[in-house]
């Protein structure tokens, strides 16, 4: 099964906005249920990663996501400062703004994590619940990579290593060639594909990578990477009072199981929910085990 072959995502309403600073962002709305959800992507996700989650859950939600800005349909701001995880979450706000939706359930993936984490931070009253699935409070790259324990000096290198392939358009466009070519991309898919048991999983990791490796976009998301890293609300997570449904899987590598359990350690009103095969890509891999946890959380927010 193919992504465009889910019937959720046949019907699909594109919007744009333009935010605070001037930028025009593009959004997508689907289902006209009456709780709204609001979908934060992973870097390099688009709507078509929720296809399964969506599909899965079924009637009763309204789906919105967005691109973020600097990526696909949306606009670039003139500072690459713009591309900062506060205003990401500023988008968001604008977007629920120009829907006239009050609350919502915050849903987000990787780095949708942190732009979730720091919208309620900003405006608890607007989130209704929090599903956070493969990410973290901040910091990425001190992490990422290490699924045991974190490296001293991880970060720095990784840092020399982005500002290395900024500086060198042509070797990022020699990266991105290698990592979409055909024969490497569809192993990769395949070995994906039975590891998790899902034959779809392999068609979403294609589309994913030949989204960050193969447009012009590639440099921004490298940048973006930057902000992750200097971005954190670790102090602010005992202040979080919103539900949260904190979703991790073994096989993560670039957001560790050991940075979910933090989240969880110290959110007051935080649960946790392992699933032992699954790696970063889990909408994809588990779509229902996930939607039913979805589901049961949603039952338990409307029950307080």
């Amino acid at each position: 099964m193919k992504y465009r072959d889910l019937p959720i995502l046949r019907e699909v309403e594109a919007k744009s906005l333009t935010s605070s600073d001037g930028v025009e962002i593009f959004y997508e709305v689907v289902g006209d249920g009456e709780l709204t959800v609001m979908l934060a992507n992973g870097l390099g996700g688009r709507l078509y990663s929720w296809g399964p989650l969506m599909e899965a859950l079924g009637d009763g939600y309204r789906f919105i996501s967005w691109d973020y800005r600097g990526l696909f349909e949306s606009g670039a701001p003139e500072r690459l400062r713009n591309l900062s995880i506060p205003d990401h979450a500023d988008d968001l706000r604008a977007i629920l703004d120009a829907e006239g939706v009050e609350q919502a359930l915050l849903a987000g993936w990787s780095m949708g994590v942190q732009v979730s984490l720091e919208f309620t931070t900003r405006h608890p009253r607007r989130v209704l619940g929090l599903v956070l699935l493969n990410g973290t409070y901040g910091q990425v790259l001190g992490t990422a990579f290490q699924p045991l324990v974190p490296l001293p000096y991880v970060d720095i290198v990784l840092h020399e290593v982005i500002d290395l392939l900024r500086a060198r358009p042509r070797l990022c466009a020699r990266l991105g060639a290698l990592a979409t070519h055909p024969r490497l991309l569809e192993a990769e898919a395949r070995l994906l594909s039975l590891v998790v048991r899902r034959p779809y999983a392999g068609s979403f990791y294609k589309r994913y990578v030949r989204d960050v490796f193969g447009g012009d976009h590639f440099s921004r998301y490298l940048r973006l990477f930057q902000e992750l890293d200097a971005h954190s609300v670790y102090h602010l997570l005992p202040n979080i009072e919103a539900p949260a449904l904190i979703v991790y899987g073994l096989l993560d590598i670039l957001t560790p199981a050991y940075q979910s359990r933090q989240m969880v350690r110290r959110m007051p009103n935080a649960e946790g929910f392992r699933i032992g095969r699954a790696s970063h890509f889990i909408v994809a891999e588990h779509p229902q085990q996930l939607a039913d946890r979805v589901s049961d959380f949603v039952r338990e927010i409307g029950a307080r």
